[in-house]
């Protein structure tokens, strides 16, 4: 029989996987061999792209959820054009390769995220097509539909048993994400075997429960005319975002077909050589791909460049008639904030009421509002305690609900952190959003797998953490944090901030909007703080700086957030006792770890013994102070103040501590350096 041009293109898909696999000897190939006929419909019928400019504002955005499979979109961005060669393939799982062992979005012309811990990527995925659908509601006219594309993702049995998942799905059936379509790879395996141990539900009646259309593919193997058929009908449902369940055999066409032994390790030499002679390749051959593939991609990749030169015209006439619109489009995907936006940020004295640190989160996000349109976020169903919400705010909602429209920039995200995060993080990837969420500082860790993913992706999210320490008080250890702030501190590419009055909540918005490529976790007090004498917006870029100087101090005392104004107090009281203190308000530890040795010499010099006061965790202090005021265990249940007590973070306690710390060096006769390395 006759293979068609199509169903050569899929079996090299799949011959071309098993050989990027074996040549890392490394690697996922039952995924790609499995999944080859769907991605092949999706991209070469379906997925608008143009391989030569990978940044096309309208292209169709891509998601491969099960990313252990990516042997598999390298292969297909490799046909398509995009710059991703036959040597970047040969060079897949290896150092500084375009083709890593999970998708990268800076690693990979054409990867749109970075996934790889499963279900990351279909909560990724309804972030982009919820952007999608903001930005088509607040810039499309009529006859100008510059923002009209679909969001694509792939997944498998993995994905859909994490959590975060059912988060994600269920908010995007809400939302009614109609341009979300997700290919389901239902191949009834994973590593331990198959689904029947542990994964028996009924996947398409669980996605109707959440509002989606659903459709079903049998013969996933083979069947390309139903898989194509199931697309279209996905297309033409606009109110429900669709599921495409599609039964797929993993590893298909190698020995070892259907079992969990293709799933994680390369396919052996012999068995890969009876793959191919199956398919009608040269056994002895590899990394092959027949002029009559490379053409049928070309075509499908010419397709994408047509569309983007009507799309540029399109533009251009919108341009024209819209320029404001137009422009605004152009700046915010160019990462640019406005123009002055810096001079909206709010400013505090000294003369000012206390306030939350929460509440200064919420004059400075109101401030910023309508300056910085970009900026859009929401909350994990705790928006009267976040205080993320500026009045005037529109709720994004599916217009038929009556509870708002997607143009609107509030996010009502349930109580869903991790999906919030990772939503946050497909937001971010979109481009030209600029995404913020708010949960109780204990709760980042319950999405850390997306925060981190923030960091590693280089993303600018802003986590906005409120109730952020034993200072929140009665509702006890559950929800005081303690470790969280370590954690966060000891994350690459990440900024924690924990500011100690409204001029530096000011300053951290300032930093973290200017760092486009660096997320940042804010965490804000539940109760009031004044407003310091010498506390700076600008002082903020430093991490860290001299709040309060003394003449040759004795002790220097650092602190964060709601314990800088207590470490005020003790260095009051010390001076009555003729001891000099200086108060080092420190509310960002990575940026000060940035500064010059000089710099940071100026601030905690060497040669006077320094205390840390922070009613979180002491972890990480003895970088920066040689004793400190802090918690070694979990809190309690009780009013913040009783809190204090207990745990000896007082002024009290803190001044007790810098008498016991003066004269331990004093007896020692010097004093050690902080932060020693090598």
């Amino acid at each position: 029989m006759v293979k068609t041009t199509e169903q050569h293109a899929i079996d090299t898909v799949r011959v071309l996987s098993a050989d990027v696999v074996r040549g890392a000897n490394s690697g996922h190939p039952g995924a790609p061999m499995g999944c080859a006929p769907m991605a092949h419909v999706l991209f070469t019928k379906h997925l608008t792209v143009n391989p030569k400019n990978p940044s096309f504002i309208n292209r169709d955005r891509f998601v491969l959820s099960n990313g252990h499979g990516c042997a598999l979109q390298y292969v297909l961005l490799h046909l398509l054009g995009y710059d991703v060669t036959m040597d970047d393939l040969k060079q897949f799982r290896q150092l500084g390769s375009k083709t890593p062992g999970h998708p990268e979005a800076n690693d990979t012309p054409g990867v749109e995220v970075t996934t790889g811990p499963l279900g990351q990527g279909i909560a990724n995925a309804v972030g982009l097509a919820a952007a999608e659908a903001h930005y088509a509601s607040t810039f499309n006219k009529p006859g100008y539909d510059i923002f009209n594309h679909y969001s694509f993702v792939m997944l498998g049995d993995g994905c859909l048993q994490e959590g975060i998942s059912a988060e994600a799905i269920s908010l995007a059936g809400h939302w009614k994400l109609g341009k979300l379509i997700a290919l389901y790879d239902d191949n009834e395996i994973t590593i331990d075997g198959s689904t029947a141990l542990c994964f028996t539900e009924d996947t398409i009646q669980r996605f109707q429960s959440y509002g989606w259309h659903t459709l079903v593919v049998a013969d996933g193997d083979n069947d390309i005319e139903a898989i194509n058929k199931a697309i279209e009908e996905a297309k033409s449902v606009t109110d429900k975002p669709s599921l495409i369940k599609i039964k797929t055999t993993i590893g298909y066409g190698s020995l070892l077909q259907g079992e969990e032994k293709t799933h994680g390790s390369p396919l052996s030499a012999d068995d890969i050589k009876q793959v191919k002679q199956k398919f009608g390749f040269n056994p002895e051959e590899s990394y092959v791909v027949p002029k009559e593939v490379y053409d049928l991609y070309a075509a499908h990749a010419a397709h994408g460049a047509e569309a983007e030169a009507n799309w540029n015209a399109l533009f251009a006439k919108y341009k024209q008639e819209f320029p404001t619109d137009a422009n605004e489009v152009e700046r915010r995907f160019s990462g640019k904030l406005p123009q002055g936006w810096e001079a909206a940020l709010p400013k505090f004295t000294p003369a000012d009421a206390a306030l939350a640190t929460r509440k200064a989160s919420e004059i400075v996000l109101t401030a910023l509002s309508n300056i910085i349109p970009d900026l859009i976020g929401g909350s994990a169903d705790l928006t009267s305690s976040n205080l993320t919400r500026w009045k005037t705010a529109v709720d994004f909602q599916h217009p038929s609900t009556g509870l708002g429209d997607y143009s609107g920039r509030y996010l009502r995200y349930g109580v869903r952190e991790h999906a919030m995060f990772s939503i946050m993080n497909g937001m971010a990837f979109y481009g030209g959003i600029i995404p913020f969420g708010g949960t109780f500082l204990n709760f980042l860790t319950y999405g850390w797998g997306a925060a981190r993913l923030s960091a590693l992706s280089h993303l600018r999210v802003l986590y906005v953490m409120t109730h952020d320490s034993i200072g929140l008080g009665e509702d006890g250890p559950t929800h005081q944090p303690i470790e969280t702030l370590t954690l966060a501190r000891s994350t690459p590419n990440m900024m924690t901030f924990r500011p100690a009055d409204g001029n530096e909540v000011s300053g951290t918005y300032l930093v973290a909007l200017e760092n486009q490529h660096r997320p940042s976790v804010i965490a804000l007090s539940r109760q009031g703080l004044p407003q310091l004498e010498g506390s700076s917006i600008e002082a903020v870029r430093k991490g860290g700086y001299i709040l309060q100087n003394a003449i040759d101090p004795k002790i220097i005392f650092v602190a964060t957030g709601s314990e800088v104004s207590l470490a005020v107090d003790a260095a009051k009281k010390l001076s009555f006792e003729n001891v000099a203190a200086r108060v080092v308000s420190m509310p960002c530890t990575e940026l000060y770890d940035e500064q010059s040795e000089e710099y940071k010499k100026s601030v905690l010099s060497p040669g006077i013994p320094v205390v840390s006061v922070e009613a979180l965790g002491v972890w990480g202090w003895e970088r920066y102070a040689h004793a400190h005021v802090g918690m070694t265990s979990f809190g309690a249940s009780a009013p913040f103040k009783d809190l204090y007590n207990k745990f000896n973070i007082t002024t009290e306690a803190t001044v007790a501590k810098a008498h016991k710390v003066i004269a331990h060096y004093q007896k020692v006769g010097y004093v050690p350096e902080l932060g020693v390395s090598l």
